[in-house]
């Protein structure tokens, strides 16, 4: 058995600047599969994609996804790129194990939580109100800059994590405070501001459309209080109130904290998000 991957066309280029190809995985030149790569439009062109991998149900459990899996991390090479992230749904098994046998791992995760339909309370002790324009101009700065810190810390190039913080939020929040669907809310105690969460529509998996926490944080000297939770219960409030029934998100697998207390609030993972670098 030879297992090669051969090319159904050229490569192409999306709206949003990515390349991508698809290729048969060929048994002994009969086609047994396809694989589908690419480039990270959010990342830059150093940054591979496997887009999917699919063998043959009768051609299983023979390696052959493990040779075609190899042989695309070959093409992304040979394209440039020094990182590669498979995205694997928390219902295949067979994809975390493949993944894990690779050499990848888990970077962040997806989660979604299906909401009662009555809007959670808020302790007693804090209240919610919209952000104000003043706020938001120094959110946002620092937003832009923290977010591109969080994935240099997980080894994306300085360079390639500013490109990937500065499109998010151009594309998520054209208009500011202005943009349609978009709720910047602040959490205060006593009328002091103690944290913030930004939630808006956003279809977080393809035809799957939520609610979607984009950003949560509390303010340093106010952490470890139950400000956090308040905050999620708020973000709740906001999309319930939008016409939402689920809320979604996104963490790093690195943040514990923050994993456990989504667990506790009655989040499922749906998405793992691996990672190997080239």
């Amino acid at each position: 058995m030879t297992t090669t991957l051969r090319p159904t066309g050229p490569i192409q280029q999306g709206a949003d600047g990515a390349q991508f190809r698809t290729y048969d995985v060929c048994d002994n030149g009969r086609p047994v599969g396809a694989v589908e790569i690419g480039t990270d439009p959010g990342f830059g062109t150093k940054a591979g994609v496997l887009r999917s991998l699919r063998i043959d149900e009768s051609r299983r459990r023979r390696g052959r996804g493990t040779i075609a899996a190899l042989a695309a991390e070959e093409v992304l090479r040979g394209w440039g790129c020094t990182l590669l992230t498979v995205l694997v749904p928390a219902d295949d098994p067979a994809g975390q194990a493949l993944g894990t046998a690779l050499g990848y791992t888990e970077r962040s995760r997806n989660m979604v939580k299906q909401m009662e339909p009555a809007p959670p309370a808020l302790p007693g002790d804090v209240t919610a109100r919209p952000m104000t324009d003043e706020e938001f101009a120094n959110w946002e700065r620092d937003a832009i800059i923290h977010y591109a810190q969080t994935w240099i810390e997980r080894g994306i190039p300085a360079d390639q994590a500013m490109r990937k913080a500065e499109s998010s939020h151009a594309q998520h929040l054209p208009h500011g405070l202005a943009t349609e669907g978009a709720h910047l809310h602040v959490l205060t105690h006593e009328g002091e501001a103690v944290g913030h969460v930004w939630v808006a529509r956003h279809e977080m998996h393809p035809g799957m459309l939520v609610g979607y926490v984009f950003d949560v944080e509390v303010r340093e000297e106010f952490r470890g209080r139950g400000y956090g939770r308040a905050l999620m219960l708020q973000a709740e409030r906001i999309a319930l109130d939008a016409g939402d029934d689920r809320l979604g998100l996104h963490v790093l697998a690195s943040n514990t904290p923050a994993l456990r207390l989504y667990e506790s609030l009655g989040y499922r993972t749906t998405r793992y998000n691996l990672v190997k670098s080239l």
